[in-house]
């Protein structure tokens, strides 16, 4: 039998209602203790990579990034979660409304483990983000948690 390790998740989206019915999705889960919500890509890479003094993160076991965020894409995101020694190896699974080959192939070329188009209907949206919820909380395996941790999670 599976057993559910309860985890963090960090939803980037911009987006307020897409990130409402998300959460609301992920929470009914009960799949992760704590999941915490950046609206833009600035805030994003500022929970992945933080500059202020003695403020420190533990790393996420999943990162759900939008692509067209305020401030800074989530291509840049992705970018520099991927190309860093201390985060590449968390999972970023891209959940935005782009179909364009061009984006979806970009995202790939730059490392992500998934690409998935948001559903416009709220009730497809819901069911996509339980079945992603499901495969990457309980079903991956992540190697991630094999290595050591070397931050400490801050409440959103």
């Amino acid at each position: 039998m599976n057993t559910v390790q309860k985890t963090t998740i960090l939803l980037v989206e911009d987006d307020p209602a897409d990130a409402e019915l998300a959460l609301r999705v992920l929470d009914k889960l009960r799949l992760s203790e704590k999941i915490t919500v950046a609206k833009d890509g600035v805030e994003a890479l500022d929970l992945i990579f933080p500059t202020r003094p003695g403020v420190r993160l533990q790393l996420p076991k999943v990162i759900f990034l939008d692509l067209k965020l305020p401030l800074v894409d989530g291509f840049e995101v992705l970018r520099r979660i991927k190309s860093d020694e201390r985060t590449k190896i968390i999972p970023v699974v891209i959940l935005s409304s782009s179909r364009e080959t061009k984006d979806i192939a970009r995202a790939y070329e730059l490392g992500a483990n998934s690409f998935i188009v948001k559903p416009v209907d709220a009730e497809l949206f819901e069911q996509t983000v339980s079945v992603m919820g499901h495969y990457w909380l309980s079903n991956n395996e992540n190697p991630q948690f094999k290595i050591p941790i070397f931050a400490e999670a801050r409440p959103r």
